[in-house]
């Protein structure tokens, strides 16, 4: 591991996966689920060319690289400050070659890295329409959460100019959005495929999805059957344990 200096409120965590480690500020943004279920969710092919729009923290190039055999992943992050933190989590990973971290935003993507010509483009984007709720503009999580820099529009056209024929788009939000998500799609030529419903427990609605699009595609949508995180006890469902990569057996001993 690549020695980097860490900067107030900050602390290096172990993602239990391929020995790699993340760099997260106690005060700021940290990843959550939803980005662990959407890097589990990609179906990527080998040697693929990845873009993450607003990579944040940079945990989805982190573990798509590890879940996969890929070529080089650009993670686009248009906060400074999180982009630097990121930076630095690629160098402590001694992947800074290999999992590029630009500070831009992303509707500038297409002329930074042009267009047509990558694989798949991956993204936890705003779940949040701007003035839904009491936002600061300036609030690091607000920006994470709200569509202050970025709009559901503007992740979905960008991927579109990123995208190659065929090339795959993966992307979480949340079920309340999903008119909008798929009308959006079909507009930019980015046809939906595959969804997934992600509900807490059974019996509870969804609150998160997962879908999967192809650009210039055959119009055929599947449904994959409910991801449950927990069972009634509160525990993790077998699943969720799968995707974390964590040994039963190895839990119940602790």
């Amino acid at each position: 591991m690549k020695a980097v200096k860490l900067k107030i409120n900050e602390r290096i965590d172990d993602l239990q996966c391929d020995g790699l480690k993340i760099i997260q500020n106690t005060e700021g943004f940290c990843f959550g689920m939803d980005a662990v279920l959407l890097s589990n969710f990609c179906d990527i092919k080998k040697n693929s060319v990845i873009v993450d729009l607003g990579t944040g923290t940079g945990i989805i190039p982190l573990l798509v690289w590890a879940k996969n055999e890929v070529n080089k992943i650009f993670g686009l992050e248009i906060q400074k400050d999180v982009a630097d933190m990121a930076s630095r989590t690629m160098k402590i990973n001694s992947l800074d070659n290999d999992i590029k971290i630009i500070n831009i935003d992303l509707k500038e993507a297409p002329k930074v890295l042009g267009i047509n010509k990558y694989d798949v483009i991956t993204s936890n984007p705003p779940y949040m329409g701007y003035g839904e709720g009491l936002v600061n503009p300036k609030d690091k999580k607000a920006i994470s959460r709200h569509e202050i820099m970025c709009t559901l529009r503007d992740v979905i056209q960008t991927s579109s100019r990123l995208l190659k024929h065929h090339g795959r788009f993966f992307m979480v939000h949340r079920p309340h959005r999903i008119v909008d998500i798929l009308c959006i799609l079909r507009e930019y030529k980015l046809e939906p495929k595959t969804i997934r419903f992600v509900h807490p427990k059974v019996n509870e609605k969804p609150n998160l999805v997962l879908i999967k699009s192809v650009k210039a595609a055959k119009a055929e949508l599947k449904f994959e059957k409910p991801l449950y995180v927990y069972k009634e006890d509160g525990t993790y469902t077998d699943e969720i344990f799968k995707i974390y990569g964590i040994d039963r057996g190895d839990e119940n001993e602790r």
